[in-house]
């Protein structure tokens, strides 16, 4: 049948299984001959074999999610209050809220008029085609908090827009657009704390580890300015240098932006997502933490009458990213119960050239270790794996927790390779651009961010008083 795909065996599969298992083994032998206990060996082991599959996709994350309750479970590593804590997280219910908004957007129709609003009429030149599609790209980040459901919605009207603009298939123009779509999709919405997996895994393991809560407007005070603004732009003109095109003349790329009106469910959306964001940003006053806020928006959305959607958009939440995230924070839990965080973070240490007060080295490595975490386990682990090493990084260091803990932001931020963020494997693979493409341009945006971005964030977090 056209368009299904027949997977002729389970080969691949089960070979990248036997390696997952013969990982796992390794490493709890490796700690048995360490001289660790029974139970840590079983908890390394099973930690092992979650974090291998996630990081190798040897199986789909959910499949490795459930493995990883299963075992913790059947094995008694932790007790199952410590292995489900990733249910109890705000992180969790704030990933759920956030699909539930998402839906809403997509359904409603909302997103896709934001989208033409803002896009289209900025199309009359590649340049602005280029820095109107991250422009919306961040900008629903604030206000639809799935990185996938943004790609979804995003992709196919952007394409469009290039289709009138004259960038067909095989343009490095078109190339451009899809690459913008998919990192300003994920690369800008780490500036924002609901917007991204691995912003969320990240607030779930510090909550989880050390009892601390990020803040809405501090996180985004703290990233937005060179993170989110300043890499924009620079995405903006590495994407115009790499792939350089000019929209034709003779198409116009505004002529089929909505300007029919809004709708009843739309306005009522509108309303909801105002009165959400309103109340992200004034936290401070108000105490209410974003997952909360998030999960009354959700509520809202689904209520008779006053929401948008109805009971059955539920069907159509991707769960497997709620039970990703759900997972990776019991991992994180798990860690820190049975002490194997501590032993890896004196591992880690002794190898590492920290130099105690010399401030803008240790920025600068610890920037390093959240990307080599990303590169070997994606960024959406890096929460989980650096977080649990954070309290020992401040004692070496000399680093304020907090400090120490958002450094890891500026690691994962960056990506080099569409494995590390499966936001933008997802967009390359649906706008049928090729990995090489991909790679080109996070090299290269890898080069500028270490060379211009991160002294900037060093400089602005000096401003801040952070360092």
């Amino acid at each position: 049948m056209a368009g299904v795909r027949t997977i002729p065996s389970g080969e691949p599969a089960s070979r990248g299984l036997l390696a997952m298992v013969l990982g796992a083994m390794a490493t709890g032998i490796a700690l048995g001959v360490a001289g660790f206990g029974a139970r840590q060996c079983l908890a390394g082991a099973t930690v092992a074999f979650a974090m291998t599959g996630w990081a190798s996709n040897a199986l789909p994350e959910v499949t490795t999610g459930l493995a990883f309750f299963a075992l913790a479970a059947l094995g008694h590593v932790a007790p199952p209050g410590v292995i489900f804590t990733g249910f109890a997280s705000s992180a969790f219910w704030l990933v759920l809220g956030g699909m539930v908004v998402a839906q809403a957007m997509t359904r409603s129709g909302l997103g896709r008029r934001i989208a033409n609003r803002v896009a289209a009429p900025l199309a009359t030149s590649y340049f602005r085609l280029i820095a109107a599609t991250l422009l919306i790209a961040y900008a629903l980040a604030f206000v639809m908090p799935s990185n996938i459901g943004r790609i979804a919605l995003l992709l196919p009207i952007m394409l469009a827009i290039a289709d009138r603009a004259g960038l067909s298939e095989g343009r490095p123009g078109r190339t451009g657009v899809v690459l913008a779509v998919g990192f300003g999709t994920f690369v800008l919405s780490t500036t924002i704390l609901p917007a991204n997996v691995p912003n969320l895994v990240m607030a779930g393991a510090i909550e989880t580890t050390y009892g601390l809560r990020l803040s809405y407007i501090d996180y985004l005070t703290l990233h937005a300015p060179v993170l989110g603004l300043a890499k924009a732009v620079i995405l903006a003109a590495l994407i115009c240098r790499i792939f350089p095109d000019r929209i034709s003349p003779e198409r116009d790329a505004t002529a089929d932006a909505a300007n029919d009106r809004m709708s009843a469910a739309e306005r009522r959306l509108a309303l909801i997502l105002t009165a959400t964001l309103g109340l992200w940003l004034t936290e401070g006053w108000h105490g209410l933490a974003p997952a909360w806020v998030g999960l009354a928006a959700a509520m809202a959305c689904l209520l008779p009458g006053l929401g948008v959607i109805g009971p059955e958009a539920f069907n159509d939440i991707n769960h497997r990213t709620v039970l990703y995230v759900a997972a990776l924070l019991g991992v994180v839990a798990v860690i820190a119960d049975t002490g194997l965080g501590a032993a890896f973070s004196r591992s880690v240490l002794a190898v590492l050239p920290i130099r105690p007060d010399e401030n803008a080295w240790n920025f600068a490595l610890l920037i390093l270790l959240s990307q080599a975490i990303s590169l070997v386990a994606s960024a959406n682990a890096v929460g989980a794996i650096y977080t649990a090493l954070a309290g020992d990084l401040v004692q070496a260091t000399g680093l304020p927790i907090m400090t120490v803990l958002m450094i890891q932001v500026l690691g994962f931020s960056t990506v080099t390779f569409a494995y590390q963020a499966p936001p933008i494997a997802v967009a390359i693979g649906l706008g049928k651009v090729s990995t090489s493409d991909a790679t080109r341009l996070g090299l290269c945006l890898r080069i500028v961010t270490v060379l211009v971005l991160l002294p900037l964030d060093y400089l602005w977090w000096r401003l801040l008083g952070v360092i």
